[in-house]
């Protein structure tokens, strides 16, 4: 690694059956571990002392993304090049770090992304953490535009030139895409480096399903601003075009000789006076996304 400043922010929550290892593995790795203990109730930070890790405390549970936002503003300080994010639950693997950082030491990449999937791994994932996943990952690209593989992996690494990209509006766990698609504007260079994991452990503390919807939901609110043509004016045009359909039906019935009937009719008119709406509110929105973006 030779005089780079390498550090490690780690999340944690009621980690303190993990969290030891953790920091004891990753110190082998980089200079510097900080732990973001967010909340927890049980010995979490101490064991994270205890195993050399420097410790910045929430007083109350804030969410991943908040806990994101104090580390990384605690890591810019003091000459840090490059910032690596990993959980603490014990299904990322410490060792695993020179192969994030190989790519920004050499200059291929601003932001390394460890996947689980790249190279059409991951066949060890359950079903139906994989079904979840394949959805968020589809959402989140359609959203930033990109191709990654595994858009929640939260094992990253990051160039120092990168941190003012990233607000952390997010508090909870959407931040991994949310992250996605701040670098995909920005125009950052991604790389994506293949990573084991472990299914053996215990992992979130939140019930998948629970989890997996909360972070759709953000993704498909973001979607809104970011990618207005897909949110707004792709489903305008198809229900205008349903709209003109149904009139185009109704006319060739009229011209035969039937009377049109008030429902069908008002269903078409409201058809295509909505889906008109909607499809020039994505262009005038795709608009005003770019400037901002140019803005940026």
């Amino acid at each position: 690694m030779g005089e780079s400043k390498i550090i490690v922010v780690m999340p944690a929550l009621n980690e303190e059956l993990s969290i030891g290892s953790m920091v004891l593995r990753a110190r082998k790795q980089v200079d510097r571990v900080i732990v973001i203990d967010d909340g927890s109730t049980d010995r979490t930070a101490e064991v994270a002392e205890l195993a050399g890790a420097e410790v910045i405390r929430h007083t109350v549970n804030l969410g991943k993304g908040a806990a994101l936002k104090t580390g990384f503003k605690i890591a810019s300080l003091n000459g840090t090049k490059i910032i690596i994010t990993m959980d603490t639950d014990g299904q990322n693997n410490p060792d695993e770090i020179p192969k994030l950082i190989d790519p920004i030491l050499n200059g291929s990449a601003d932001m390394v992304n460890g996947s689980r999937y790249v190279n059409g791994n991951g066949k060890n994932t359950p079903k139906y953490r994989r079904l979840g996943q394949s959805i968020l990952d589809k959402v989140t690209n359609l959203n930033s535009g990109l191709h990654i593989t595994d858009t929640q992996s939260g094992f990253r690494a990051f160039a120092r030139n990168t941190l003012p990209v990233f607000k952390f509006k997010q508090n909870g766990m959407a931040i991994e895409s949310e992250m996605l698609m701040e670098a995909a504007n920005a125009g950052l260079r991604i790389k994506e480096v293949e990573i084991g994991v472990r299914y053996d452990v215990k992992s979130s503390k939140m019930n998948p399903i629970n989890h997996g919807i909360k972070v759709l939901v953000k993704v498909l609110a973001d979607m809104e601003l970011n990618r207005p043509l897909y949110y707004f004016t792709f489903p305008g045009i198809i229900l205008g075009t349903l709209g003109l359909g149904l009139g185009l039906n109704f006319l060739q019935d009229f011209y035969h000789g039937a009377s049109l009937s008030f429902g069908p009719t008002l269903m078409m008119i409201m058809f295509t006076l909505i889906g008109s709406f909607m499809a020039f509110s994505g262009i005038i929105l795709h608009s005003m996304s770019r400037l901002l973006n140019e803005k940026r």
